[in-house]
């Protein structure tokens, strides 16, 4: 280059032009638009204090829900309580009723020969017909007799009053009927009061002095006890 020439003007590297206008340079990436708005909006879902009061109100609506829940039943229970209670009451207080119907018409026919005036045929008539209601109200209801005459005494059926000497019995055996006694299905609603059979006094004398003879004979067969 010859002395005296004027040297050419540098050019503007365009990095410098950029950087002077207010730009990034062109290594860095410029961020997008809007990537901080997103980055707020993640940090703000995982946010930990949110979900736990989420959680907590998802528990206390369960907790209510529960409670309810618990209510609810209790108020069940008591109602089935009082309505167990009541049944009971009704069932103790008119469980007879269909029996107590059923003898209304006994009651009738017995005011009806009473009231006929007459004695003899009539009023017996009127008292058989009474008794023939009163076992089938009776038969309806399961309300059954005890048939204890001639039978074995048995002690969950009979109650004995006294006791009989009789030959023409066995002994034990009920021979006389007091009163009558009922069963409710199989349940005993009273017992048959009876007289029962026992071997005449000479045939217990008779019994005893065998017995006797029996055993003195045994003794001198056997000797004496020591």
């Amino acid at each position: 280059m010859v002395d005296g020439e004027p040297k050419p003007e540098t050019e503007e590297l365009p990095e410098a032009a950029t950087a002077a206008d207010g730009e990034a340079p062109a290594g860095e990436a410029a961020p997008e638009p809007g990537a901080a708005d997103e980055a707020e909006a993640g940090a703000e879902q995982f946010d930990p204090l949110a979900e736990q009061a989420a959680r907590i109100a998802e528990l206390e609506a369960k907790a209510q829900a529960l409670g309810d829940e618990r209510l609810r039943a209790l108020a069940e229970v008591e109602n089935m309580r009082r309505r167990s209670e009541r049944e009971r009451r009704e069932a103790s207080r008119y469980g007879a009723t269909a029996l107590a119907r059923d003898l209304l018409g006994v009651a009738d026919n017995l005011r009806r020969a009473l009231a006929s005036g007459g004695g003899g045929e009539g009023l017996l008539e009127g008292v058989e017909m009474v008794e023939r209601e009163l076992s089938a109200a009776f038969a309806r209801h399961n309300i059954a007799r005890i048939e204890a005459e001639g039978e074995r005494f048995d002690h969950n059926r009979h109650q004995a009053m006294f006791e009989v000497e009789a030959a023409d019995a066995e002994p034990g055996t009920v021979v006389q009927v007091v009163q009558d006694g009922y069963l409710l299905h199989d349940r005993l609603l009273r017992p048959a009061m009876v007289g029962v059979a026992k071997a005449p006094a000479a045939e217990e004398a008779e019994d005893n002095g065998d017995g006797d003879a029996s055993a003195e004979a045994e003794q001198v067969r056997t000797g004496p006890q020591k």
